[in-house]
């Protein structure tokens, strides 16, 4: 899923971004340096979402290189990052507003299946101590296929195989996260492609440790009525992520979502976490990419 450059062609598009971007020096010792902030462009952003982006999407640069971005564009977080990768993170003063397990990350294989549940479990306790101890709070974890499971079955193993980690992230402080993903397009045979199914989860595991990531482009794929599902249940949201549909792209006039009305809804509701972007950019030039994260943080900045 992410196509990182060789060591010499990382350090070439580097240095073409920061030209491009004018926002950073070249130093003797090492040929690189991070990006400075742009501390208008930051101080234009209002404050009343908080921006982030999936490290996945902008797989071109290093965890370093995107957090320099981030960091020149406002943004005070990376969403989905291993613990591995915190020290980098920690060495940018950049938040991590979604973080994975230290093990197999697998979209397929997930709570609803029993079979999953012993690496699953080892995998989830193992990582809730490394999470709080870096000062973090949420940890995404999936459904899993259906593999012909019926819903039921699937509630009840998600919820015996959660309740199982759930007693640890509650003693640490660190949140559970369900990602919802559609099934007609992206991830066939998904269980979790539905909110009302999600919500159904948290309704049973009743625990303030257990939310749903609330993906607007999967859920408007799959069910559409994206803001009044944020209104009727944002309770049960803890995170969200964003793309354009049709297609997963730039979040602009180009796709049927008008984010500005999404953003002012989650808004209204009081969610204090963080709004992640997850689009894949159709531009070629890696700094045409970079201009679309611009693009889409000012148009969420409501």
């Amino acid at each position: 899923m992410k196509d990182f450059s060789s060591e010499e062609a990382s350090h070439q598009s580097r240095r073409k971004l920061l030209k491009q971007l004018g926002v950073g020096s070249l130093l003797a010792a090492t040929g690189l340096s991070s990006f400075k902030i742009n501390s208008k462009e930051e101080a234009a952003l209002k404050g009343n979402i908080n921006h982030s982006v999936c490290s996945w999407t902008y797989g071109f640069l290093s965890l370093s290189q995107l957090c320099d971005v981030a960091l020149s564009l406002g943004l005070r977080a990376i969403d989905l990052v291993k613990p591995a990768d915190f020290s980098i993170l920690k060495e940018k003063n950049i938040d991590c507003s979604m973080c994975y397990t230290a093990g197999e990350t697998s979209l397929t294989k997930g709570f609803n299946d029993k079979q999953n549940h012993g690496w699953l479990i080892k995998d989830y306790l193992e990582a809730i101590p490394l999470i709080a101890d870096a000062g973090y709070k949420n940890l995404i974890c999936f459904s899993g296929n259906r593999n012909g499971m019926d819903d039921e079955t699937g509630l009840n193993n998600c919820k015996e195989g959660l309740l199982k980690v759930l007693g640890k992230a509650e003693q640490y402080g660190v949140t559970l996260q369900l990602e919802l993903f559609n099934s007609k397009v992206d991830h066939k045979d998904y269980m979790a492609d539905r909110s009302s199914w999600g919500i159904e989860l948290c309704k049973r595991i009743d625990s303030p440790n257990f939310k749903l990531l609330y993906d607007i482009y999967h859920m408007q794929v799959n069910e559409g009525d994206v803001i009044r599902t944020i209104q009727d249940h944002h309770q049960w949201f803890g995170h969200y992520h964003t793309a354009g549909v049709p297609g997963r792209h730039e979040i602009d006039e180009t796709q049927e979502l008008f984010y500005p009305a999404i953003m002012r809804a989650i808004y209204a509701t009081g969610y204090k976490g963080y709004v992640a972007q997850e689009f894949i950019s159709i531009k070629k030039d890696q700094q045409e990419k970079i201009d679309s994260l611009r693009k889409a943080i000012q148009i969420c900045d409501i």
